[in-house]
């Protein structure tokens, strides 16, 4: 049985995907990684306010109206603002400046339509690692990952064990990217500088863990009362927090 591993550039960090115990390559398996890479393309494409010619851009630019963007975008959009409703509106996809911004989902959509691909080649053992969020297979033999001390990124917090009913981890924060996301929760509160979620869909993780950091102890008292996730939380002063579920994901 063999490994195949590949990485690629895209949406401003790097993307890594791993196949185990595969015991063939066929000629389509041979073209996932170029697949692959074209599905991250295009969502970058089409999403990213840093490039001036995608569509989102041109339509924060007014150069193309919401109404008469792509299905692609339109679906995205709306499917953000059902997360926003979801979240009481920790989640947003509005900046404050009015500014449609999809950066806090598209990633994650990217990762779950990659997977898609492998699952659909016939590989049963695969992971994808985008700048820190991680989405398994069901059948992953493998899936232990660590989590970066927000205070030092050469070190790292803890390890975790995913498993088949907790195949997604995302982190969000200032650690990976800088400040990136709007904060909605209270002044007085000890802002998170770091969340990390635990939850059976990347989208799920990835979403939570940025309403969570936007909308502080509130928040994760809401998510973690309605949701099925475990979460680990960093705040300004350094102290840690765990659910019950991420203490027991944790890697010996």
């Amino acid at each position: 049985m063999s490994t195949v591993k590949f990485s690629l550039a895209s949406m401003g960090t790097v993307v890594s995907v791993q196949c185990h115990n595969l015991t063939t390559l066929a000629s389509a398996d041979l073209l996932l990684p170029a697949r692959i890479e074209g599905v991250f393309f295009e969502f970058d494409r089409a999403f990213s306010l840093y490039h001036e010619t995608s569509e989102l851009s041109r339509i924060a630019s007014g150069a193309v109206k919401l109404a008469d963007a792509s299905r692609k975008v339109r679906e995205v959009y709306a499917e953000a603002l059902e997360w926003r409703g979801a979240t009481s509106g920790a989640f947003t996809p509005h900046r404050a400046d009015n500014v449609i911004d999809l950066n806090g989902i598209v990633k994650a959509l990217a990762i779950e339509q990659s997977g898609s691909l492998l699952d659909n080649a016939g590989v049963k053992d695969w992971s994808i690692n985008t700048g820190g969020d991680v989405l398994y297979s069901e059948s992953a033999t493998n899936s232990t990952i660590g989590i970066v001390d927000p205070a030092d990124r050469e070190q790292l917090l803890c390890a975790v064990t995913l498993t088949t009913d907790r195949r997604a981890a995302a982190t969000s924060g200032s650690a990976e990217r800088g400040e990136h996301i709007w904060i909605s929760a209270p002044v007085e509160d000890k802002k998170f500088v770091q969340v990390t979620v635990l939850a059976n869909t990347i989208t799920t993780a990835d979403v939570l863990a940025t309403a969570i950091v936007a909308g502080g102890a509130d928040a994760l008292a809401d998510i973690t009362g309605h949701w099925d996730v475990d979460v680990l939380t960093v705040d300004s002063e350094q102290h840690l927090h765990a659910t019950p579920g991420f203490r027991a994901a944790l890697a010996a």
